[in-house]
């Protein structure tokens, strides 16, 4: 039986990572995926951060050596008895036992911190929203489902921010791909956000040159500071993101038994929206993590290319 192939996605508090598993979820279907929630692994319950002033983003906050060990059992294709916390209250929950699927998501907020973490995973993500589409994505969903007041959050995120600067934004250098949704034009509810990845060396990502062009409702793709930007605009032409998807797809000839019509999705409040934008950065992460499980299936190890001892320079 080949392992599980292992996806990260890291990123700080609300910056989107539910989403984008999501619509793997919905491909890929439930039964072959485990999903872990570093989160889970805190070392302190809400009441004993607040009593030791100390945020969930920081390091000493969570037992991140025994993230660790259960990445390498996962990896290894072997069962973990995983913690659960509770975000309604803040509190513990009874432990979980979690055997790994097929594909198995660990999302989080410190998922790269350590060098044998990042070791693990196939397929590395890391989401970086720009500060204002962050705090509008976290007081909403704080607001909504956990029960916070708007200046509650607000001044958690305040809180947070020194924490987030040291230990969560550089954990991006360590990503094949870093994802940012961005409103150009402000107040946009989600559905027309563009998506912005920065590819990194780590994995060879598809080719989309045929597809780059000057065209507004067209992709962009430039260096910045020795980086490859891709933009994808969230009013693309639907035709072209039809044409791009197509040429995704026939390089995953082998997962055809995949196609579905649901990626995109996201919900605003109760409402179910759908974005061309997301559909495309889904389906990227989802190439990735189907051809490391055809080189899994095939006997070989990884196509990850060591990167990380340069980006830790």
């Amino acid at each position: 039986m080949p392992r599980p192939v292992i996806l990260g996605i890291v990123g700080d508090s609300a910056s989107g990572k539910t989403t984008i598993s999501r619509g793997l979820v919905r491909v890929l279907g439930e039964e072959s995926i485990a999903h872990i929630c570093t989160d889970d692994y805190h070392r302190y319950d809400r009441a004993q951060r607040a009593d030791l002033q100390l945020t969930p983003l920081n390091p000493g906050c969570n037992h991140l050596d025994i993230i660790a060990q259960h990445l390498q059992h996962l990896r290894r294709g072997e069962p973990i008895l995983k913690p659960v916390y509770r975000h309604q209250d803040g509190t513990f929950g009874p432990a979980e036992y979690v055997r790994p699927g097929r594909f198995t998501i660990i999302e989080g907020l410190l998922g790269y911190h350590l060098p044998e973490m990042r070791e693990v995973y196939d397929v590395r993500i890391f989401l970086d929203p720009p500060e204002d589409v962050r705090r509008r994505w976290k007081v909403q969903r704080d607001c909504s489902r956990r029960g916070y007041t708007t200046d509650d959050v607000l001044a958690e995120l305040d809180r947070r921010e020194a924490d987030s600067e040291q230990f969560i934004r550089p954990q991006r250098h360590y990503a094949d791909m870093t994802i940012s949704f961005l409103s150009p034009g402000g107040g946009d509810d989600g559905t027309y956000l563009d998506a912005e990845l920065i590819l990194g060396d780590g994995l060879p990502h598809p080719d989309l040159t045929p597809f780059v062009g000057d065209r507004p409702d067209g992709l962009t793709l430039r260096e910045r500071d020795g980086e490859r930007v891709l933009r994808i605009p969230g009013r693309i032409d639907p035709e072209l993101a039809s044409a791009i998807e197509e040429a995704i797809w026939s390089r995953m000839h082998f997962a055809t038994h995949l196609r579905a019509r649901r990626l995109g999705e996201f919900t605003v409040a109760t409402d179910l929206r759908r974005s061309e934008a997301l559909a495309l950065v889904q389906l990227l992460v989802l190439y990735h993590l189907v051809t490391a499980r055809a080189m899994v299936a095939l006997g070989g190890d990884r196509a990850r290319v060591d990167t990380d001892a340069a980006a830790a320079v």
